[in-house]
């Protein structure tokens, strides 16, 4: 079996396990991830966080971007440019006015400047310790996290709920870990 097929075939596994973990936690798991905040990674405001527009059964970060915010943090959100191309992330406020766009993602309008994010929160289907994370097969978030640390240090953090860890995660060399993985748990140091 190829590492494509490997994945792809992790990916619905992946699915059903992440869904049957937001069916037990639902929107308290979100609660919890932002009882945490950043700091057990070093951030502190006013740096700029790019979080992301939960869809479906992932786990929601509204509540740690509106911690973030409250602590004086500065936020981003992503917008995707195309396939096969990194995210550009865009300032955002609590209240700003979205857009839904590509998959019903809701995203920043093109009037809001175009930002280079200290840490970048990433959604995951599964992680493993070393901060390997399955997305969707996309690599919108490996080319994101590349170019964004060809211009300056980012902390990647993955938000999880406990049941997506697993043992290894496949991986290739284009394929870039987290620094850390953040269920409602705990913060998973991934260096």
């Amino acid at each position: 079996m190829s590492l494509d097929e490997e994945k792809k075939a992790l990916r619905v596994e992946a699915k059903s396990r992440r869904l049957a973990a937001f069916e037990k936690h639902g929107a308290s798991a979100g609660d919890l991830v932002a009882l945490h905040g950043l700091a057990f990674c070093g951030a502190t405001p006013p740096q700029i966080v790019s979080g992301f527009s939960s869809i479906g059964d992932e786990i929601d970060a509204r509540p740690l971007m509106r911690r973030l915010h409250d602590e004086g943090f500065k936020l981003a959100l992503p917008v995707i440019l195309g396939k096969a191309k990194p995210l550009m992330m865009r300032a955002w406020a609590l209240g700003d006015q979205m857009e839904e766009k590509t998959w019903g993602i809701a995203e920043p309008l093109d009037s809001a400047p175009e930002v280079q994010p200290d840490i970048l929160l990433v959604p995951l289907l599964a992680f493993d310790p070393q901060g390997y994370r399955l997305g969707y097969g996309g690599g919108f978030y490996d080319r994101t996290l590349a170019k964004l640390r060809a211009i300056k240090p980012v902390v990647a953090i993955g938000l999880a709920f406990d049941e997506q860890r697993l043992d290894a995660v496949p991986h290739d060399s284009y394929d870039l870990p987290c620094d850390w993985v953040l269920t409602p748990s705990r913060a998973i140091c991934c260096h």
